[in-house]
């Protein structure tokens, strides 16, 4: 069921059309690939380069292929996905602009999520002398993989300048949607883009 994901895979799972041909990056121990493909009979690929998650999800019956998302998607054809995802592991990218480009080439449609670093507690915290924990971001200075921290306008901004048109966007803090102000009381961004100039995927279904 939906409601067993964590919220956000549950809501970007809300956007994927049934019968889809799902990518889904940094995919972890396939929960969202695994519910996509018993509830909407979706088929498709996780990539994933840590052996522990790897494993997981070969247990959950996904298909998944071993490998740093940051070598490339040369393996994929262009437009071989209707959508390919990438969720809260955009700030651990060393090549975060080819990554959303190669995004865009496989698959008619890009799901992207990122911990909001605009969050009203993460400037407090730094107001308080100290780099912000968080539930989205639980590692201390010296141990973080997060390489790029954005805020919900930095990542809306940067889509736009590679081309990329935003078609539906949520927030979400502790899992509870965010109608207002969200560049501040978010936790997490969650957008759905296309090509800039392509029909947006509902046109292609």
């Amino acid at each position: 069921m939906a409601r067993a994901l964590r919220a956000d895979l549950a809501l970007i799972a809300q956007w994927i059309p049934p019968g889809s041909r799902v990518l889904d990056l940094g995919c972890g121990d396939g929960a969202l690939l695994d519910y996509l493909q018993r509830e909407r009979r979706c088929v498709g690929y996780g990539v994933e380069i840590d052996d522990a998650s790897v494993l997981a999800c070969v247990g959950r019956g996904v298909q998944v292929i071993q490998r740093d998302i940051e070598a490339g998607l040369g393996m994929f054809g262009a437009g071989a996905f209707d959508v390919v995802v990438l969720s809260m592991a955009l700030q651990a990218t060393h090549q975060t602009e080819r990554v959303l480009a190669e995004m865009s080439q496989v698959a008619s449609q890009g799901i992207v999520s990122i911990p909001n670093f605009g969050h009203w507690y993460h400037a407090w915290s730094i107001l308080m002398g100290r780099m912000p924990v968080s539930r989205e971001m639980p590692y201390e200075w010296f141990n973080t993989p997060n390489l790029h921290l954005a805020t919900v306008r930095d990542l809306e901004d940067f889509l736009a300048r590679l081309g990329l048109s935003i078609s539906q966007s949520a927030f979400l803090a502790d899992g509870r949607p965010v109608r207002w102000l969200a560049g501040l009381r978010a936790t997490q961004a969650i957008y759905r883009f296309h090509r800039a100039g392509a029909r947006p995927p509902e046109a292609l279904r």
